[in-house]
Order: C-alpha cells, then sequence, then structure tokens
C-alpha cells in the first residue's frame, strides 16, 4: 500500500513518523504480505479492509470513529468486527460505516445528526459491539464516496442498523452527517442530516435518524450511490445520474446554485455512458466508460481539472485527460486523483497543501499533474529491473479528506492485477440473467432449497431489479435508454423467461408467480422517476406466466391496470418503445390481452353474480383498454400488425351485438364518458362497441345493419308523428314514411337524380322503396337490389367516363378527364351509401386507397401497386436502385433538344449557343420561343410536349439562325465565336416577322 497527504493525525497509518504531511507516495510497512480489499477515507480517519474480511482503523478518534481505543497513529484492528467477514467501508466526516458479506450494515462515530441510523441518544458511539444480523447478501458493491471519501457504510458502536434487517443491503456510502444505502433490490435508503436536502426525502425533516426509502427513485435499476459533503448521487445501470443535496458551487451539474431536496435527473450526462461516479467536499468527478472523466462544482483550488479555479455548474469534461483512458477516479476533500493504465500512471489535481496530490510539493494543481512514482504500464512490459529502483503496477486507488491511497502490485510477482477498473456494482443488485437462472435449474425439482426461493422471490418483488434485467449489453445499446428507446434486448428477455418458466420446474413458475402477484404489481405507481423505471412494462408480456389463463386475474389484468393507469408522459414514452418493437413481439401483447378479454367474456356468458359484476366491469374495461392503447400505437406507427389482428372473432358468439349497441347508444346518450379512470369505469357498464376495433367484418356488418334498423324505424316513427299532426293541423304537411324513387329502366340515371336531387338528407334514413314505371312488382327487396344493380353498371359505363378501368388488376379509378358534373360523382357517394343502409351488397371495384382517402389516411406505394401493378413495381425498383446512373439504366434522362447533321450536346457551337440563350433576359427568351415556335407560350403540357430540334447549316458565319416553326427547327450556322453567335441570334430573334429566308 501507498499512502500519501495529510498524516498529522495519524490518518496514513504510518506510524510515529515526525512529518504532519508526505509530499508522495511512500510504502506503508504495515500492508506488507497483506492484501487490501477496500479503504475508506473520513476527514481525519482512515479505514482499511483486507482480503480476510478484517478490518483496521487508524487517526483521529476524538469521536470515536475509529472503533477502538488503541493505537492512532498504525492501523489496529476493529476487534468487535474480528467475527464478521466485512467486504466494504466507507467514512463521513466522524463516522464509519462497514458491510459484510451476509449484507449487514455496522456504524460507529459521531452521531449528532442521526447519520449512523441508530435511533440512539448518545452523541456518538466509540465502544465496538456486535449487534444481531441485518441481512443476508451475498456480496457488497463498495461506493465511492468523496467525502464520503472513502467509500461507504456508516456504523455505531459498531452496531448493526436494526431497521434494514428486513432489506438486503450491497452497498453504503457516507457524507459528512448522512448516509446512504443501496439493497441488493435496487432501493435507495438514507438517514442522517438533510439540512440541504442531502436525504432526498423533501424538506419535512431537518434530519433523520433511521433509514428511509427514497420513494421517489423506486423502480430505477441502480448500481452505485455516492456521497459528497452534503450532496448525494445515485448512479443506474444505463448510466443516468440523479443528484440531490447542496449545490452552492453547481455539484448537482444542474445548470444553477440551488440546493435540491429530492433527486433530480443530471440530463446533460445521460448519454455520456457514466460508469462510476464519486464526490469530494463540494464538487463531483463521473467516469465514462470510454475512459472519459467529467467534473463540476466548486474549483477554487483546481479540482475540476479545467486548468482553472472557476466553479463549474454544469459537468465539463477533462480535456487534459483526453488521449488517455482512466479506468479509475476518486474524491477527496478538495482534489481529484485518475489513473491511467496504458502508462501506469496516477494523476492528480486541486489542493496540494498537505500534500494529498503526491507531486513531491503542497502546490496546488489546476490540471492533471503526475503521481510521483515508478509506475509500471499494463501493456504487458515492464521497466528493467533496476537495483535501486522498484516498479508498482496500481491496482486501485482511494482518496477522501486529504490523504490519498494506492494498492499495487510487484510486476515482477503477479503483473497486472486482475481488474483495474472501478468496481462494477451492478453485478450485485438481482437482475434476471442467465448466469441466475442457471444457478436455479441446477437444482432437482424434489429439492429446491429456500434460499434459492428467497432468491427468487427478491427478483420478483423489485421493479428495478427486473428493470435492470435484459439489457443491450452487447453493444452498449443500454446507454442509449430514453423516450424512443428502451435498452431492452427483447430476445433475450424472451428466450431467458422461457428458460425459467418451464412444467419441469413447477415450483420456480409457482415462485415467480407469487412474488408478481403480492409484492411486484400491487406496488407499481401511476407517477415514474424515470425511463428506466418502464422497462418492466415491456419485458413482462414476455413471461409465459402472462399467458396462463390461472393468472390473467392475479397477474395480467392487474399489471394492465398499472399500464392504463400511468400518468401520460411514462405511457407515451412506453407507446414509443411499442411502435418500434419487432411486429411478432407487439402480437404477442395484443394476443395476450385479446385472450383475457375472451376468458372474461367466456366467464359473462357463463353468468357473473350481482355481487361480482363491479370487478368483473373494472377487469374488462382494462383489459380492453390496453388494446385500445395498443391500437393507437399501432395505428399511429402505420400498422406494426394488421389492423385485423385486434379482431376478436369470439365477440359474435360470447355477446349480443344488437344489445351491446343499444346500451352503447343509451350510454351516449346520457353522457356515460369512457374516458374517466378504471375505478370509475367499474360502475359503468361494458360496452363492446366502445371499441370497435375488436370487431371483424361480421360483427361490423351486424353492427351496422342493427343502427340502420334504428335509425329506420326512428325516421318512420317521425314521419307517423307528424302524419298525424296533419289532421289536426293543415299547416304542416304529411310524409311518407318511406323514401320512394320512381325511376325508368331507360332513363334510370337521369330520374334517380332528380329525386334524389330534392331529398332532404332526413328522408335518406327512411326505408328505401323502388318503384320502375310501368311495372307491377311491389318492392319487398327484389326491385331494390335490381335497382342498384342496374344504375351502378350505368354509371360506371364507359361513356360517362367518370371511372378508368385497369385490365391487370381488374380495379377502377376516378378519370380526371371526365367532363360530368359533380354532382353524379356526389350520386354515386348517395347511391352507395343507401345501398349500405338498405342492406344491399354493391359491387365497386375500387382499390384499398380509396377506403384510404375516406378514412383521412394517406395511400402508399402498395396501394399504387394494386390498381396499377406494373407502374408500381417500375417505381419500387427505381426507389431500391442503389446506384447514382438511374438516368441511363432506366433511361429517364431527359431531353432541355436534339441534334442533327454534325451537331451533338458537346459541339463547341453547340455549347456556346446554350451559354447564350441562358445569358438572355426573360423577354429575349420569349421572343426566341416566338421566333422558334411561332408562340411565346409553353404548351400546356410543359416543356416536355415541346421538342425541339438544332440541325447545322451549311453557310458560313455571316449567316443569321433560321426556325422553321411548323417542326419547331433551327438550322444553326456553324458559329465559332460566342459575341458573333449572341449577335445573330439577337438580330434573328428581332425580326421574328415574316417567312423570308436570310
Amino acid at each position: 500500500m501507498l499512502c500519501w497527504g495529510n498524516a498529522s493525525f495519524g490518518q496514513l497509518g504510518l506510524g510515529g513518523i515526525d512529518e504532519e504531511i508526505v509530499l508522495e507516495p511512500r510504502k506503508s510497512d504495515f500492508f506488507i504480505n497483506k492484501k487490501v480489499r477496500d479503504v475508506g477515507c473520513g476527514l481525519r480517519h482512515t479505514v482499511f479492509v483486507l482480503d480476510d474480511g478484517t478490518v483496521y482503523t487508524c487517526g483521529c478518534n476524538d469521536l470515536g470513529q475509529l472503533g477502538h481505543e488503541k493505537s492512532r497513529k498504525k492501523p489496529e484492528q476493529v476487534v468487535a468486527l474480528d467475527a464478521q467477514n466485512i467486504i466494504a467501508v466507507s467514512c463521513g466526516e466522524a463516522h464509519t460505516l462497514a458491510l459484510n458479506d451476509k449484507g449487514q450494515v455496522y456504524a460507529w462515530g459521531l452521531d449528532s445528526d442521526g447519520q449512523l441510523g441508530l435511533l440512539g441518544s448518545e452523541e456518538c458511539i466509540r465502544v465496538p459491539s456486535c449487534l444481531p444480523k441485518i441481512m443476508c447478501i451475498d456480496s457488497l458493491v463498495r461506493a465511492c464516496s468523496g467525502l464520503s471519501f472513502g467509500r461507504i457504510r456508516s456504523g455505531g458502536s459498531i452496531r448493526n442498523i436494526k431497521c434494514l434487517s428486513d432489506i438486503q443491503i450491497v452497498q453504503v456510502a457516507c457524507g459528512y452527517y448522512h448516509s446512504l444505502a443501496l439493497s441488493k433490490a435496487s432501493e435507495v435508503f438514507s438517514w442522517g442530516q438533510n439540512k440541504y436536502g442531502q436525504l432526498g426525502l423533501g424538506t419535512d425533516c431537518k434530519k433523520q435518524a433511521s433509514p428511509q426509502l427514497i420513494k421517489s427513485l423506486t423502480g430505477i435499476p441502480f448500481m452505485q450511490v455516492a456521497a459528497g459533503g452534503a450532496h448525494s448521487f445515485v448512479l443506474t445501470l444505463s448510466g443516468a445520474i440523479f443528484g440531490w443535496g447542496r449545490n452552492k458551487f453547481g455539484q448537482l451539474g444542474l445548470n444553477d446554485e440551488n440546493d435540491r431536496y429530492v433527486p433530480n435527473l443530471l440530463k446533460s450526462l445521460r448519454t455520456q455512458k457514466i460508469v462510476y461516479i464519486c464526490c469530494g467536499e463540494d464538487h463531483t468527478a463521473a467516469l465514462t466508460k470510454e475512459g472519459g472523466v467529467f467534473t463540476f462544482g466548486a474549483g477554487g483550488y483546481g479540482q475540476l481539472g479545467h486548468n482553472s479555479t472557476s466553479h463549474e455548474i454544469n459537468p465539463r469534461k477533462v480535456f487534459e485527460l483526453m488521449g488517455s483512458i482512466v479506468t479509475q477516479i476518486a474524491c477527496g476533500r478538495q482534489h481529484t486523483s485518475a489513473f491511467v493504465p496504458s502508462s501506469g500512471r496516477i494523476y492528480s489535481f486541486g489542493l496540494g497543501g498537505n500534500g494529498q496530490l503526491g507531486t513531491g510539493s503542497t502546490s496546488n494543481r489546476k490540471s492533471p499533474f503526475t503521481v510521483k512514482g515508478n509506475w509500471c504500464p499494463y501493456n504487458g512490459q515492464c521497466l528493467p529491473d533496476v537495483d535501486s529502483e522498484e516498479y508498482f503496477c496500481v491496482k486501485r486507488i482511494f482518496s477522501g479528506g486529504d490523504q490519498s491511497f494506492s494498492h499495487y502490485s510487484n510486476p515482477q510477482n503477479g503483473g497486472p492485477p486482475d481488474d483495474f477498473r472501478c468496481p462494477d456494482p451492478s453485478k450485485q443488485i438481482w437482475t434476471v440473467s442467465e448466469a441466475l437462472i442457471q444457478k436455479w435449474l441446477s437444482y432437482p425439482s424434489g429439492r429446491f432449497p429456500v434460499e434459492i426461493a428467497n432468491e427468487i422471490d427478491r427478483t420478483f418483488s423489485s421493479s428495478g431489479c427486473l428493470n435492470g434485467s435484459f439489457l443491450a449489453v452487447s453493444n452498449d445499446d443500454h446507454y442509449r435508454t430514453g423516450t424512443r428507446f428502451s435498452g431492452v434486448d427483447m430476445n433475450a428477455a424472451r428466450l431467458l423467461y422461457h428458460k425459467l418458466i418451464q412444467p419441469d420446474y413447477p415450483q420456480i413458475a409457482q415462485q415467480v408467480a407469487a412474488s408478481l402477484e403480492k409484492n411486484l404489481i400491487p406496488k407499481l405507481t401511476s407517477s415514474l422517476p424515470d425511463v428506466e423505471a418502464l422497462r418492466f412494462y415491456l419485458t413482462l408480456p414476455e413471461c409465459p406466466l402472462m399467458s396462463d389463463s390461472n393468472n390473467f386475474t392475479t397477474i395480467a389484468i392487474p399489471f394492465g391496470t398499472a399500464l392504463v393507469n400511468l400518468e401520460k408522459a411514462p405511457l407515451k414514452v412506453l407507446e414509443n418503445w411499442w411502435s418500434v418493437l419487432e411486429p411478432p413481439l407487439f402480437l404477442k401483447i395484443v394476443e395476450l390481452f385479446k385472450e383475457v378479454v375472451v376468458h372474461l367474456l367466456k366467464l359473462y356468458k357463463i353468468g357473473i353474480p350481482p355481487s361480482e359484476r363491479r370487478i368483473f366491469n373494472s377487469f374488462l374495461h382494462t383489459a380492453l383498454k390496453v388494446l385500445e392503447i395498443l391500437h393507437r400505437v399501432n395505428e399511429k406507427a402505420g400498422q406494426i400488425i394488421q389492423y385485423d389482428k385486434f379482431y376478436i372473432h369470439e365477440v359474435q358468439e360470447l355477446i349480443d351485438i344488437r344489445n351491446d349497441y343499444i346500451n352503447w347508444v343509451q350510454q351516449q346518450a346520457y353522457g356515460m364518458d369512457v374516458n374517466h379512470g378504471l375505478t370509475e369505469l367499474a360502475d359503468i357498464p361494458v360496452t363492446i362497441c366502445t371499441y370497435p376495433f375488436v370487431f371483424d367484418a361480421q360483427a361490423k356488418t351486424t353492427l351496422l345493419q342493427t343502427d340502420a334498423v334504428l335509425q329506420m324505424q326512428m325516421a318512420i316513427d317521425q314521419a307517423h308523428r307528424q302524419n298525424v299532426s296533419s289532421l289536426f293541423l293543415p299547416v304542416i304537411e304529411s310524409v311518407n314514411p318511406c323514401l320512394i324513387l320512381v325511376v325508368r329502366r331507360e332513363n334510370i340515371v337521369g330520374d334517380a337524380m332528380e329525386v334524389l336531387r330534392k331529398t332532404k338528407n332526413i328522408d335518406y334514413k327512411k326505408p328505401l322503396k323502388v318503384i320502375f314505371v310501368g311495372e307491377d312488382a311491389v318492392d319487398a327487396g327484389g326491385v331494390r337490389k335490381e335497382f342498384f344493380l342496374l344504375i351502378m353498371r350505368e354509371l360506371l359505363d364507359p361513356k360517362y367516363g367518370m371511372f378508368r378501368y385497369y385490365e391487370d388488376s381488374r380495379l377502377i379509378w376516378f378519370s380526371d378527364k371526365t367532363f360530368e358534373d359533380s354532382d353524379l360523382f356526389h350520386l354515386i357517394g348517395v347511391i352507395c351509401g343507401l345501398a349500405i343502409y338498405n342492406f344491399t351488397i354493391v359491387d365497386l371495384h375500387f382499390p384499398l386507397a380509396l377506403y384510404k382517402k375516406l378514412l383521412k389516411k394517406k395511400p402508399s406505394l402498395d396501394d399504387l401497386k394494386e390498381l396499377m401493378p406494373d407502374v408500381g413495381r417500375s417505381m419500387q425498383q427505381l426507389l431500391d436502385y442503389p446506384e447514382d446512373d438511374v438516368e441511363e439504366t432506366f433511361c429517364l434522362n431527359f431531353t432541355n433538344t436534339e441534334y442533327k447533321g454534325e451537331y451533338w450536346a458537346e459541339h463547341p457551337t453547340i455549347k456556346i449557343f446554350w451559354e447564350v440563350f441562358h445569358e438572355l433576359p426573360l423577354e429575349k427568351k420569349k421572343l426566341f420561343l416566338l421566333f422558334l415556335t411561332g408562340s411565346d407560350r409553353i404548351p400546356i403540357l410543359g416543356m416536355k410536349s415541346l421538342k425541339l430540334v438544332i440541325q447545322s447549316t451549311g453557310g458560313g458565319e455571316e449567316y443569321l439562325p433560321v426556325s422553321h416553326t411548323c417542326f419547331n427547327l433551327l438550322d444553326l450556322p456553324k458559329y465559332t465565336e460566342k459575341e458573333t453567335l449572341r449577335s445573330k441570334l439577337i438580330q434573328a430573334i428581332d425580326h421574328n416577322e415574316g417567312f423570308s429566308l436570310i
């Protein structure tokens, strides 16, 4: 172990040395033949954890922060922890936290603001005493805590924190007077001083003596907690940072200097792939996956490394470190350290008055400066042996207070360490991974152990754990998580869920189902802190348990309820994620909730007791509401899946559509709004007509017929009422309850148009009766059918020129060359409407594009292919052609003219001719057009219909150009000079009248 910096209280552990400051790295004899696992640095004390789990402390002990009463100058063992396997520590100003391999947290030292979390009345806890176990955790992830300045954990007389006895803690971090803890279920707890909001619990309390869950962060998969003097941070698996607490110098990086009492997202670093964060007293440093370093906050001593002493309220990259890949960072009180393995060097910057920079002087450094030492790079080659020199391979760096440490290995004895990067806490939280599933499945089903059951329960009881699962890690895609990208590998989710839930392991399936039903889903809230808390909604439908009808009412429907109740912002993000799903994955969610609807409708058909109808209504509304959201997404995304995939074909068998429609009409009449929340909807009977996208063609036909019957009956009743009134009030005219069309076969179109032009809109809703002049047939339906057949055949006849028939597709489309009145087109629309309304099939061979236009949707190239296959295919070929020579390949080059005789496009005379022509003013160009064609106007069909021909003549340059207007032909002498051509051309076009040869 190498150490440097302030030694005035013995915090370097070098024993009774005379110096109060150590200016450059010095070997500590105490650690010879000892392997250090972790180091925690307080303001004036230091805690060391060895690989065997023993804890040693040194430095100031005025407030009991050492946990023993032995020597302060050199490390002494904390005997009270002798029975514990401690794996990580963290120190505040004068308190310490330690975490063992069972997940128990121990605390000792100053407790003035409740930072020990022990609910005690003592000012400080000095005498080590071991309390019962708090939690059971397999391993710990250390946190970099800047004043925190060391790493984690708080403890009392070495007491463990009872409030956390049911919580699995994997990481702790200490600020000056507050503490943080991260559970394996990705929950964040805080306690201690809250003067600046550093607990993230709001403004209600000034301090908190017991660990409190920061509820606003629930559901986010975290990998690290970190604490500064009075500010706090958490880091998610995908590199998002939330900060809160003191912000006087901008140490939260939020573009201002206002304190925050609740967690705030640091948006500017969202896409930087942050993998580690550490804090000093009033500054912060963040490390990216690519090895870049960002700093922000107080910079008065140069601790930000930007070659200035300015404060930074926004994260700013340390450019002086660019070109080097940094793999570790650590913050002291007012200094920062960074490790570059390619050179083996440690760089430091900031306050140097106590030698904490290790540069050999007490000078401050405003930009990164190499720590003195014989550093060995990790390039597979070490520097040659020199008898008087010793070289060091850095394994880990630690900073805190005004001291720094480096754990090293001898390059001649073992080479580079296994892991010289900042520790990866993400490996310690529970996530559904291949390795975890293999562990669970390794036990025979008959010997399913309790500890495995507990692990499964913890994993599937935590939305944070599931939100951190199945991440797209192969290309670091999960770092792109945002409103448009989920960061989830959906294929991995599907494969792992199906591997986990299988018939051979029923106990696992039962445990997962119970955890989801009883713990996870009931805790879901409508407001979410971040997009990463939404991944659960995307991946859980891949779990086979969701598709099991036995779990519909206990898992699928409650899950749907939580989904439907999401606030607008998170729901919009989820819709964005759905819109880019592969069609089979999107279809799976649709099919799931269609199955739920069918399941519920079957129960309804069997019979629902009155006492259960309210809950049934709520369930059915939930499933249909989810489908409604999915349908909206599908339509906005241009149909991820075909619209008919939403059809529920069983609807016709399971409900009476006619009664359902009547109930729906009544609900509309009474103003029952189905856009209420699910609680209000439970009191409203479900009408499937509210969700028309589930109806197939057969159901829609029944629906239309039901509507038509109702409308006709209402029109007939209205006519009867008017006729009764006319008996008593002569001013009221009697009316026919039917719409009567009297037409002649030989003039069926004209007669129909005459009647329909005079018909009021309200009369269209009456039943239609058709009478052919001179025929005695009574219209009981057959006459009406013949009428529609004849009139549509007539209207589609080519003699009207209203439609064009396409042989290849056998479809028709509107003609752009018809001279018929628009009323005739309107008549066709009326005829079609009357036919449908009166239950008559009309054979119209229109493409799908017509119906898209009716729905105000834009047609696509596929619609063109349907109508004109050859044209559509040709257009597709143009779009698919990858090269630039489209004109030549597809013969699409448009030929400004043809050339004859000696002329071609690149002939010298032709080139200067076009140069002159393009330089002419508009009036002269029009005169040229008049000169050449006999008209100064472009033809109605455009320039493409105006074919110009230029040919050479045998005369010399003294001749003028000559035009043949009948053929748009220009005789152009072979001029060699541009000015000669300009002069002769202008002379010719200025004298454009007459037909004499010049």
